[in-house]
């Protein structure tokens, strides 16, 4: 009994969850048209599949806010609030699947490090948005400009990912759960973040909308346990 108990201690640090579930909160800043931007926040669950224990693919629904400018101290007056809400679909490369950490402490602090990137669509929708001008001139009283652009669009995107996925081990030494810290840079094809898409020409309008978040999250791995080629923990 005692040699099974053993054995099976042993092997379990090869053996990895085939399925997890990831929960994750962030703060978000968009980097878009409008000089001041505001920092908000979102929410996301994940869904992975793990081809190995250091390359996820996940699948993530992503809701949040993104806002900027202000109506009062803005050039142009111009201010907008943006609840979007994302499906992006992404994979993660963790160093561990190529590096030598078993007889290393110091590789072992680099062996849970991950980058990874993907593609997304996010869905815009404006719950406030400056639409007209605020700011008397020669050729436009107040309130006969409107600013273009849509209050509701639809985007492609693509993520820049790169973290530290901490494993935590159950008794037979299998990555059971993780706590996820990263930093994701989100480019999107388009102009739909803000709201506006007044011409270069008069405005700052000079790259597509993107915002970054800072992430914190965690976890759990499940289903039947695979085999690795090395020791994980």
């Amino acid at each position: 009994m005692f040699s099974t108990l053993i054995t099976r201690a042993q092997g379990g640090s090869y053996n990895y969850g085939r399925y997890g579930i990831g929960f994750n909160a962030s703060r978000n800043r968009p980097y878009a048209d409008l000089k001041q931007a505001n920092d908000g926040k979102s929410f996301n669950v994940t869904g992975y599949y793990n081809v190995t224990p250091y390359i996820p693919l996940g699948l993530e629904i992503q809701s949040g806010d993104l806002s900027g400018g202000n109506i009062v101290t803005d050039q142009y007056k111009r201010q907008y609030k943006n609840q979007y809400v994302a499906v992006i679909a992404h994979g993660d490369f963790t160093l561990g699947e190529i590096i030598d950490y078993d007889n290393s402490f110091f590789m072992h602090l680099f062996k849970d490090i991950y980058f990874g990137t993907g593609v997304g669509l996010v869905s815009n929708k404006m719950t406030f948005i400056q639409r007209t001008n605020l700011n008397p001139s020669d050729v436009y009283p107040v309130g006969s400009y409107t600013f273009p652009g849509q209050d509701k669009s639809m985007e492609l995107m693509v993520p820049l990912r790169v973290g530290i996925d901490l494993k935590i081990y159950n008794s037979y030494s299998e990555p059971f759960m993780s706590v996820n810290i990263g930093y994701i840079h989100n480019v999107t094809w388009g102009e739909g973040l803000d709201g506006y898409t007044d011409p270069a020409s008069g405005f700052k309008n000079n790259s597509p909308d993107q915002y970054r978040q800072i992430v914190v999250g965690v976890k759990f791995n499940f289903g039947s346990t695979v085999p690795y080629t090395k020791s994980i923990n």
